[in-house]
């Protein structure tokens, strides 16, 4: 059986043999705060929360699930206004994906303080004061990034690498572990461009794709963007000068719908996913646990993969390409 499926399943026994006769006298209201609400991803993210509370709820278990993020993934003084709310409002716990990995160290020691448990998900904080951590090894992400890239490359050319924001753990891990591999594993690539961030929408993303390939498009042949709004912009960007299609190496990140259509369609060779339902899901049922009284694990890898052209109509790959938003989120 799957490691993670047998997590589940283990989660889910323990929490239904808990939850006895005085289900009916406990309820939990939790806030599960993303770094965004607009992207596919958090979409997902969402569904997997709500596929947590609709279990725990047939459990027998009260539980009031409050969805609220930031608009864009950049404002951080939304996002912490955010998480100062609902520990002044002092629901039971908070399960948050802080856009900034300093920023949101101080409100989460707030919400501690105030006995108020935090589960961390899919992006690092600078401090350990959380109850876990639900996440991707961000940093394999960017492992099998240089990879796929290296295979596609025959191991020599030209690459970029579009970063994302300054301060997004997941993706500095998934830029460190791209660049460490590359220059470990295909010493005949050129890495030519590294130090452009593509900020928080497709709309920034697309103005640095084309800034980038105004200036090297004549000679990049590879490029690898560390999550969905660059690399749907980048893409985008490709199409407009005539290098999609496989000219250009394209490697990104996420299954948001239009990346896998740009695969499905040749423009995208790679994208290496998460499994952001589990990770929601994950996220609120470890919180709850910890509410009950019950241990938890202080860092729960939720997985990490590749999909490729040849790859993307088998059944598991398949799955994190086209999770099940409607069936929770309708």
């Amino acid at each position: 059986m799957n490691p993670f499926k047998r997590y589940f399943l283990s989660a889910l026994f323990l929490l239904g043999t808990a939850i006895g006769s005085e289900a009916a006298e406990t309820s939990y209201t939790i806030a599960v705060i993303p770094k965004g609400t607009t992207h596919d991803y958090w979409q997902s993210i969402h569904a997997g929360a709500v596929k947590a509370q609709r279990e725990l709820q047939e459990k027998g278990l009260k539980l009031d699930l409050i969805w609220k993020g930031p608009l864009r993934e950049d404002d951080r003084d939304q996002q912490i206004q955010v998480v100062e709310n609902f520990t002044t409002r002092r629901v039971s716990g908070i399960v948050l994906a802080p856009l900034d990995s300093q920023a949101l160290v101080k409100p989460v020691a707030n919400a501690q303080k105030a006995k108020i448990p935090v589960v961390i998900f899919d992006s690092g904080l600078k401090t350990d004061k959380y109850v876990s951590f639900v996440a991707t090894d961000n940093y394999k992400g960017g492992q099998l990034a240089a990879e796929r890239m290296g295979q596609l490359l025959d191991g020599k050319g030209n690459v970029i690498m579009l970063r994302y924001a300054v301060g997004s753990a997941s993706t500095e891990e998934r830029e460190s572990g791209f660049m460490d591999t590359l220059k470990k594993k295909f010493p005949d690539i050129k890495v030519i461009s590294s130090d452009q961030h593509a900020g928080a929408t497709r709309e920034t993303a697309y103005q640095a794709s084309q800034n980038l390939l105004n200036r090297f498009g004549k000679e990049v042949n590879g490029i690898f963007c560390p999550c969905e709004p660059p690399t749907v912009a980048m893409t985008k960007a490709l199409k407009d000068i005539g290098k999609a299609g496989g000219k250009v190496k394209m490697v990104g990140f996420d299954a948001g719908s239009q990346s896998v259509i740009d695969m499905k369609n040749g423009d995208v060779q790679g994208l290496v996913l998460q499994d952001p339902v589990r990770m929601g899901y994950l996220g609120v049922l470890t919180l709850v646990k910890y509410l009950r009284g019950e241990k938890v694990e202080t860092r729960i890898d939720t997985g990490v993969h590749i999909a490729t052209p040849e790859n993307m109509t088998e059944p598991d790959i398949k799955d994190l390409l086209y999770p099940p938003l409607d069936k929770y989120l309708k």
